[in-house]
């Protein structure tokens, strides 16, 4: 039975693990928040090793070393957690096929974790119905502009901030169904509401922040191509105390959207239909056209693994200075010309 992200989140609570999730969906937040879920109720068992498998850019996983290592015995724990991420929802023949073979005889050292970013009835095959016949399957569908205020006051509550009919309205227009900028939101009036109950003016004034600059903004001036904004928001992000790992979730987050928008535009698929489908409210969409205008699918991919470059640099893992490094990607995604700044990203 298929559920939803929060409901899988439940009920991974209490009862034991399933040898397979898939989680997928075109909303990151509700992926990512039941992805790590599972994460943590991995580790309320005992499982505290986990092996990776990411598609990059147009790069498939290892499957011959992901097949390995569904037959290998762990080093340093009896169980194991392998997570396959699927960008495109897809994992090909020789991928569904390695799927498969795991659902008919899963290891018992082993629970699979597959989350997927990109999702639709079309995208269903033998390898989801085999898991769905082993384990659990979590679709976030986009949620409709109906159902945000709901959503937006379920969260509210979750977060122990109480909120009144006008002052869900206010926060769901701000976010302008985005629904990270809903959480970072929620997040910071669970701090600053000191458990009192927000009223419409209330509400205004804690989200009052146009002197300051945020992650969203940056990332709409970097798709907008408005170099000079980038640069002083960065520069403001950073006088502020900001951390890079702090900002890469979101901008990670962007750029894989757009690299799979580019990747349909590019095959002449149905864009408005997509924009639909990962929830781009018509406001925001003339910023993606513009952004997908200025470079081609295999640029898009190759920003999104700098990225990830930029992530092993903040955490000292690879040299160089994070800071520059994001700089130089959200200058060359506003600006083509910018591109020279980057080594080794595609033309």
């Amino acid at each position: 039975m298929e559920l939803k992200p929060e409901q899988l989140a439940a009920q991974l609570g209490s009862g034991t693990l399933a040898p397979a999730y898939l989680i997928a969906g075109a909303e990151p937040l509700r992926v990512l928040e039941a992805a790590d879920a599972v994460r943590a109720a991995a580790r309320t068992h005992g499982i505290t090793e986990r092996e990776v498998f990411d598609s990059e850019g147009s790069r498939e996983p290892d499957w011959d070393a992901m097949a390995a290592s569904f037959g290998s015995p762990g080093l340093f724990s009896s169980r194991r957690l392998l997570e396959l991420r699927l960008p495109t929802g897809k994992p090909g023949r020789i991928g569904g096929e390695l799927i498969c073979r795991f659902c008919a005889d899963p290891p018992a050292d082993v629970v699979l974790l597959v989350t997927a970013g990109e999702w639709s009835r079309k995208h269903a095959g033998k390898w989801s119905a085999a898991i769905e016949g082993i384990g659990k399957i979590a679709i976030a569908w986009p949620i409709k502009p109906h159902e945000l205020p709901g959503w937006v006051e379920q969260r509210l509550r979750s977060r122990g901030v109480r909120a009144d009919a006008d002052a869900v309205q206010r926060l769901v227009e701000r976010i302008d169904g985005n629904l990270l900028a809903a959480a970072q939101e929620i997040d910071k009036l669970a701090l600053l509401a000191d458990g009192g109950s927000l009223d419409l003016a209330r509400m205004e004034s804690l989200v009052a922040d146009a002197a300051r600059y945020d992650v969203f903004r940056l990332i709409d001036a970097a798709m907008n191509g408005q170099s000079l904004q980038v640069s002083r928001m960065l520069a403001g992000l950073r006088a502020e105390g900001e951390a890079v790992p702090a900002l890469l979730g979101m901008v990670v987050i962007e750029l894989q959207r757009t690299a799979a928008l580019s990747r349909i535009k590019a095959r002449g698929g149905n864009l408005a239909a997509e924009f639909k489908a990962q929830r781009v409210w018509d406001s925001k969409q003339p910023m993606y056209q513009r952004a997908l205008q200025r470079h081609p699918p295999a640029r898009w991919d190759a920003f999104v693994s700098r990225i990830g470059a930029v992530d092993r640099m903040a955490k000292g893992r690879e040299p160089g200075d994070p800071w520059l490094m994001l700089e130089r990607v959200l200058l060359a995604v506003a600006d083509p010309a910018a591109v020279r700044l980057l080594v080794h990203v595609d033309a």
